[in-house]
This record gives C-alpha cells, sequence and structure tokens, in this order.
C-alpha cells in the first residue's frame, strides 16, 4: 500500500475517533518538539561556525578578518537564497503575520528549512542579527504545514503556528512561559482560553527538547547576584523613559538604513557594499560582531573591559571616559549594524539586537549614575537585565514576553518589579511615537494587516477580483436608443455600461433613465446614447483596498461602482455582492 493511501486512511480513523480538539492537542506537542530540534540545530550550526571561523590560525594571526567575514556571510547567504533556495528574504516575522492575515495561515514549506540555513551563514559569519525571528519563522512554517497536512480549518492552522513560534523562543532561551507570551502578544491577534493548552505544551515540548539535546548550554543565562532596592525606583524609571526613546531610536533607524541600501536595485552590488561597510563597523566595534550574547554576558559578569577586546582602542585607552564614549558609540552604531546586514541581503531578525541594546543602554545608564553620584549607588548588572526587557518591549511593543524572558533567563523574580516599571513606561513612551510594532508598521501602513477592527479585517480579507461583475451588456456611446432598448429586452440587468472604442467607460445608463422614452418610436431612431448617458458617481480599481471601496460607496450612496484600471472598463462592483462575501467570511471564521 501506497503512503499517500496509508495517510488517507489515517485520516479517516482519526476523524473517527480523535476530536478536533484532541488532535490539536497531540499536533502541538509534535511541532513544539520539532521547534525545539530546528532551534538546537540552528544554535549548534551558528556556533560550529562562530568557533571555527575565530579559532582558526589565520584568524589568530590577521583578526583584520573581521572586516571579511560579514562580507562573505551576506555574498553567501544571498546567493543561496537567490540561486538554490529561490526565495527573498527580509523580516520573517512581519511575513508570518502577512501570512496569517492575507494567505488564510498558510505558510510556504519551503519556510520550515530556508531561514535555518540562511541565519546560519550570516550569524555565523558575525552579521549583526539575531536567531529568533529565523527560528520562529521555521517554527511557525512548520505548525502551518503541518496543519495544512491534516486539513485542519483557518483557525486551527493559525493555531498551530502560534504553537511553533512558542516552541521556537522556548527552545533558542529555554523559556516556555516567554514562548507562550511572545506568541499571544506578537504572532496571534485573538487569543481564546481554548488556545492556551496546545500553546502550552508546545512551548514545554519546545523546551524540553532543547534541555535534552543541548543540557544547560542554552543561549543565554544569568544568576542575579545583587538584590533589588526600593530605593532604586526613580533610577528605574529613569532608565524606562531612556530605553523607550532608545528603542524609538532603534525602529526609525533601522527602516531609514534599510530603504536606504535597498535603493541600490542590484543585488551584488548590495551585498558588497552592505558587507563592506558592516565589516569596517565590526572592525571599530567588535562586540557588534555576531549576536552579541557574549558581550552582554562580559556586562552582567562585570568583565566590561572585554568590549575593547580586537578593538582599535588600545588598552592604555580603557579609561572610564573612554568606556562610556565606547557605549554610546554601540548603541548608536548597533541599528546601523543591524539594518546594513537585513537590507543587504542577510538573513536574521531584530530580536537580538534590541537585547544587545537594551543590555548596553543599562549598562551605560547605571555606569553615568555612579559617576554623577560618586558612588555605587545602582548595580550596573540589574540595570544591564532591565536595559534588555525595556528596549526589547519597546521595540517589539511585547512588554509582557520581555518581563518574562529576563525573568526566565534570570531564574528567579527579584527584579520583577523593576522589570515591569521599565517596560511598562518603554512601552508607553515608543507608543507615543510609534503606534505599532517594529513587525507590524509596514504591514498596517499598507493596509495589509487590521489590528483591533475585525470588521475591517474581514473586508480585508475579500478578493476584489472575485466579486467583479462583468456579465453587464455594453452598448456604444455612438448607438441609438433603439440599440439599447434591445439589450433591455435580453438583459437580466438595470445598468448598461457605455464603452467607447478604445475599452474606456463613457458613462453609464439605466433602466430609470429610459423609461419614459424607451417606447417612443421617434426618439428610439434620433437619440444617441451619449445623449443620456451619465457619469458614474465614483469608480474603483481592482487594486484598491476594499475599505477604500467601502468608503467610496458609503460616500456616494450608490450600490453599483464602475472597476476602471489604467482607462479600460473591466466590469462592475456592487454593494450587495459585497456584502454576500463578507457574510461568508464571517461564516466560515464562526464555525471555523
Amino acid at each position: 500500500m501506497s503512503p499517500g493511501k496509508v495517510y488517507v486512511r489515517f485520516l479517516v480513523w482519526r476523524m473517527k475517533h480523535i476530536s478536533d480538539k484532541n488532535f490539536v492537542l497531540l499536533l502541538s506537542g509534535v511541532v513544539g518538539a520539532i521547534s525545539g530540534v530546528a532551534a538546537v540545530i540552528l544554535k549548534q550550526s551558528v556556533h560550529l561556525i562562530e568557533h571555527f571561523l575565530t579559532t582558526s590560525d589565520l584568524f589568530s594571526r590577521y583578526n583584520s578578518l573581521f572586516i571579511l567575514y560579514p562580507l562573505i556571510g551576506i555574498l553567501l547567504t544571498t546567493l543561496v537564497a537567490r540561486y538554490i533556495l529561490k526565495e527573498s528574504l527580509g523580516h520573517g516575522i512581519t511575513n508570518i503575520l502577512y501570512s496569517i492575515s492575507k494567505n488564510s495561515s498558510v505558510l510556504r514549506k519551503g519556510w520550515t528549512y530556508s531561514r535555518m540555513i540562511t541565519s546560519a551563514l550570516t550569524v555565523g559569519f558575525g552579521g549583526s542579527v539575531g536567531l529568533e525571528a529565523p527560528i520562529v519563522v521555521t517554527g511557525s512554517a512548520i505548525g502551518s504545514n503541518i496543519a495544512k497536512n491534516a486539513h485542519l480549518s483557518y483557525k486551527r492552522r493559525t493555531l498551530l503556528i502560534g504553537c511553533g513560534s512558542a516552541g521556537a523562543i522556548a527552545a533558542i532561551f529555554n523559556s516556555p512561559i516567554a514562548g507562550v507570551i511572545f506568541s499571544i502578544e506578537v504572532i496571534m491577534a485573538e487569543v481564546t482560553i481554548a488556545a492556551f493548552t496546545p500553546l502550552l505544551i508546545a512551548s514545554v515540548c519546545g523546551s524540553l527538547i532543547s534541555l535534552i539535546l543541548s543540557g544547560e548550554h542554552i543561549l543565554f543565562s544569568f544568576q542575579l547576584t545583587d538584590p533589588f532596592t526600593a530605593g532604586d525606583t526613580p533610577y528605574f524609571l529613569l532608565l524606562g523613559a531612556i530605553c523607550g526613546l532608545v528603542s524609538l531610536y532603534f525602529v526609525r533607524v533601522v527602516f531609514y538604513v534599510e530603504n536606504l541600501i535597498q535603493s541600490v536595485k542590484s543585488y551584488l552590488p548590495r551585498a558588497l557594499f552592505g558587507g563592506i561597510i558592516l565589516g569596517l563597523i565590526i572592525f571599530i566595534f567588535p562586540p557588534i560582531y555576531g549576536e552579541g550574547y557574549t558581550t552582554i554576558k562580559a556586562l552582567l559578569s562585570g568583565k566590561e573591559i572585554q568590549l575593547f577586546d580586537n578593538s582599535l582602542l588600545l588598552p592604555s585607552y580603557q579609561t572610564l571616559p573612554s568606556l562610556i564614549l565606547f557605549t554610546l558609540g554601540l548603541i548608536l552604531i548597533k541599528p546601523i549594524a543591524t539594518a546594513l546586514t537585513i537590507g543587504s541581503g542577510g538573513s536574521g531578525g531584530i530580536f537580538a539586537p534590541s537585547l544587545f541594546l537594551g543590555g548596553i543602554t543599562g549598562f551605560l545608564s547605571a555606569i553615568l549614575i555612579n559617576t554623577i553620584t560618586f558612588s555605587q549607588t545602582v548595580s550596573p548588572s540589574n540595570f544591564t537585565l532591565v536595559g534588555m526587557c525595556g528596549v526589547m518591549s519597546g521595540v517589539l511593543h511585547a512588554p509582557l514576553t520581555a518581563i518574562f524572558l529576563i525573568a526566565e533567563i534570570t531564574s528567579g523574580y527579584t527584579l520583577f518589579v523593576p522589570l515591569m516599571l521599565v517596560s511598562a513606561i518603554s512601552y508607553s513612551t515608543i507608543s507615543y511615537f510609534e503606534k505599532y510594532s517594529f513587525y507590524t508598521k509596514h504591514l498596517v501602513e499598507k493596509g495589509d494587516l487590521i489590528p483591533n477592527d475585525k470588521d475591517r479585517e474581514l473586508l480585508s480579507l475579500i478578493d476584489l477580483h472575485k466579486i467583479i461583475e462583468t456579465d453587464l451588456l455594453q452598448i456604444s456611446p455612438n448607438a441609438y436608443l433603439k440599440d439599447l432598448v434591445d439589450l433591455v429586452k435580453r438583459s437580466k440587468r438595470n445598468i448598461f455600461p457605455v464603452v467607447n472604442s478604445n475599452g474606456g467607460l463613457s458613462g453609464v445608463v439605466t433602466l430609470d433613465d429610459i423609461r419614459d422614452i424607451m417606447f417612443e418610436t421617434d426618439y428610439q431612431n434620433s437619440v444617441r446614447i451619449r445623449e443620456l448617458m451619465q457619469d458614474p458617481p465614483a469608480f474603483v480599481s481592482s487594486r484598491e483596498k476594499m475599505q477604500s471601496v467601502m468608503n467610496k460607496f458609503e460616500k456616494t450612496e450608490a450600490w453599483n461602482l464602475p472597476v476602471i484600471d489604467e482607462g479600460i472598463y473591466i466590469g462592475f462592483v456592487s454593494k450587495s455582492r459585497i456584502f454576500n462575501a463578507y457574510r461568508r467570511k464571517l461564516r466560515r471564521q464562526v464555525l471555523d
């Protein structure tokens, strides 16, 4: 018996003996476990590449290879993506959100492995991005494709996408709670109580798989040594506002630099240009090499002197002023390095860069506070951790994820109060300037994602091409009334588009316009259609957003509007047909 027939028999057996709810619970564990395996493979691959490149004899002789490694990584990534995987990269989580909103939660099958390959090359060779977004794309694609093959509904596909992302984050940080909350805050727009159990199962499975395969060698962890004191609260309030402004700086600079470098249309010059500049930046600021977690660990351990390793700043200049200037330079230059990596063709995400930037921001804030007050007023390690939470909360617009992630990687809730304070203030600060998160900003601006508005979201799912009516009988503006009367006898509609010889719409004639004269013989032979036609109250394009179309219907109070593309008449769209399509979409989502 062929595998296909076995699979069909299994699906039939499943439908008879296992309910959809229980089946999703089983699949959530499978998706979480596979996502955990993928996370471990990606982490180990990157570490092996980094270890090979940075410990070779050639590197020990010529540390100027820092300049070449990022260039090589970006070039390899670009060529592999273009000619082998045949995919365009960019911000992976944004692509997930687009697929959920516009593609019925169906993610490409190639995403189950492509981002692992490309991000391993980019980050392994020193690209200044993170692995979290690629592994979230991988986990989400695994969930989507398993759900699709199991013939599950849109809602359950979306749920398994969330399970994949939860398992991936849980595995890469050994943070099961953060994995669940990340999936809820960032990936899934609407969550019901019933969705929590599959997300929890997937997150726990991903975390367990990571622990089994990697042991305690997780991506990032730290044991707290300094307690939180209530007297530090004013300083943490200040840190929250600073993190919000740094988050805003990060978002604005990344988008600006990405747009700037992508103005170079040819992919190869763009990769060369971005890779060379990134290499020069890393040569001056070595901590920007790769994800940056090694730098954060050094700061937390009180070994900030390691920031200057392989730097152009010689050991004799490693003073407090130079440390302050160096860390400030890292804050200013890190978003540029991240944007260069992604914009020039690299693969990775902004999750790790936001944590890196937050850690540096918190550390610098602590150093400045202690310098100004002439005492060890605040703990640099605590400020480093809380700063990571603050900037991540601002950039991702995910305050709860940031809080629980830092709480879990520190194995305790000692800093829970300052984490909550800084996260809330940072999120509020950036929200004043940027209403939407890094991942959703462009989607919302293009109308591809409509948060917190179910009606508009359903409208956006309606494909205008599918509801255009092309069965209306056309007539020439030079025809006579008698010709239109002949059409009336054959037509089931009361609207007649007047189309000229070039295919353009000259006007429209309705049955009401001719009702009083259509049977007058004198008029039939003497009145031309151009004398009877009227201009339509408005027209729409087949590429127009549905919300814009509905606004035109509301403004004109019309029930039918012509569709015109580049001056050519296509057909008509009716308000009643849109309402019918809306009801079908609504019924389908409710039943799913």
